[in-house]
């Protein structure tokens, strides 16, 4: 995503949703609405693309190594 507030997200774009306080990735656009899914996988939601900004590489790693974690506590 640019600098320009009206700038749409491409797939595959980490972003975080203000409305949700969540991060995710860019799936698809549908209508108004940009469909995300959570970094290690999950449920899609939509978001308005008005609420979206892009990581930043310290977010993003950051984001990643919470996922990892996360994982890693889960019973095998």
């Amino acid at each position: 995503m640019t600098e320009d507030a009206d700038a749409i997200p491409t797939v595959g774009e980490a972003v975080h949703d203000s409305a949700r306080d969540r991060v995710g990735r860019v799936m698809g656009h549908e209508g108004p609405y940009i469909q995300l899914r959570p970094l290690a996988g999950g449920r899609e939601w939509d978001a308005d693309p008005g609420h979206l900004r892009p990581l930043t590489p310290a977010e993003l790693l950051s984001a990643l190594v919470a996922e990892a974690n996360a994982r890693s506590r889960q019973p095998r």
